[in-house]
């Protein structure tokens, strides 16, 4: 099962220029949970302070009683050996087999031979649909196997918590949906903690548990997916419908005169409730998630804590408990 990962007033600074601040959020073990927000949110460096990469100037990242912005480096390191990190472009050593790149993390920080790195390699390799393309190069492949092959080098070394950088970029649509049946099945087969990165409202409208946003170098909000859902945030609402009306805007956040036009001008077209789409189960074949038993004790828990639209969407999420269909992975030589 996952670790919980819990995060206590965290604050980024690049020189005067301030990323965020005062973020605290848990991400619940064993749960998939996704961060969205505009680009230049800092949500690459949030994933970065986590692993212990990035050191924020305040707060704390809790794991297993290892603060990984505080504690002594040893312990950080050692405790760094609980991730997996999925890069956004794949990050593979392009003179590499993929068996190689995949291959590597365990020559590098295991004492393995190479019969047991062979078989844990092609065990992974099976996982993300790679079978048959393990003795290309990176070059000889397309973006969307690339990405999966990041994805199995990632989980070699049995993480207890995966970090997924912007899984989805460069991808079409219907390769998109592949990866998100993928993401779920990983869950379902390892119990990992996953924190996705994300720009796709696809992803986030069927694969996460737990939902967040960054804007104007906050945290707007963290929990269920219902509640980021449900939200009436303005900023939260432009970002779900890709409007061009509202605080974001084509670098930084609108100012007050162009929010206050836009606002009059909508006054008349006010937006209606939107549908929450039921959220991704396993592949045929694959065991039950066990997050979901967990992550609706815990729901059911905090219900009186949470806003009147998010305790309706969870409970008729519940009383429907519709299952969404599931794609199949494709083969290694169909471009996904």
């Amino acid at each position: 099962m996952g670790i919980e990962v819990v995060v206590e007033g965290l604050t980024m600074s690049f020189g005067k220029q301030n990323i965020w601040q005062d973020v605290s959020l848990t991400l619940p073990a064993g749960e998939v949970s996704v961060m969205l927000g505009p680009s230049g949110t800092g949500k690459t460096v949030f994933l970065k302070s986590l692993i212990g990469l990035l050191k924020p100037q305040q707060g704390r990242v809790l794991i297993n009683g290892v603060d990984m912005v505080n504690s002594p480096e040893r312990d950080i390191y050692e405790t760094r050996k609980l991730f997996g990190l999925m890069f956004q472009d794949g990050a593979l050593f392009g003179s590499m087999t993929l068996f190689d790149n995949i291959a590597f993390p365990l020559r590098e920080h295991t004492r393995k031979r190479e019969s047991e790195i062979r078989r844990i390699v092609m065990e992974r390799i099976e996982l993300v649909g790679l079978l048959g393309a393990e003795d290309k190069l990176p070059g000889e492949i397309s973006g969307g196997m690339r990405k999966r092959a990041g994805l199995a080098r990632a989980l070699v070394l049995d993480p207890q918590i995966v970090l997924c950088d912007e899984p989805d970029s460069g991808l079409d649509p219907v390769r998109t949906a592949y990866l998100s049946q993928l993401l779920i099945d990983l869950n379902a087969r390892i119990d990992a903690t996953m924190l996705i990165v994300t720009h796709n409202l696809d992803i986030a409208a069927t694969v996460p548990d737990n939902m967040g946003m960054f804007f104007r170098r906050r945290l707007v909000t963290f929990g269920p997916r219902e509640v980021l859902l449900t939200s009436d945030e303005p900023v939260v609402t432009q970002f779900l419908a890709g409007r061009r009306e509202g605080p974001i805007g084509m670098s930084e956040e609108k100012d007050a005169a162009l929010l206050a036009a836009e606002a009059a001008g909508s006054a008349s077209h006010p937006a209606g409730p939107r549908d929450i789409v039921p959220q991704l189960e396993p592949s045929p074949g694959l065991p039950p998630r066990a997050a979901v038993t967990r992550r609706r004790e815990r729901v059911l828990r905090m219900l009186d804590q949470l806003p009147p639209a998010a305790r309706a969407a969870i409970r008729d999420t519940y009383a429907r408990g519709a299952a969404a269909p599931t794609l199949t992975m494709p083969a290694p030589g169909s471009g996904s």
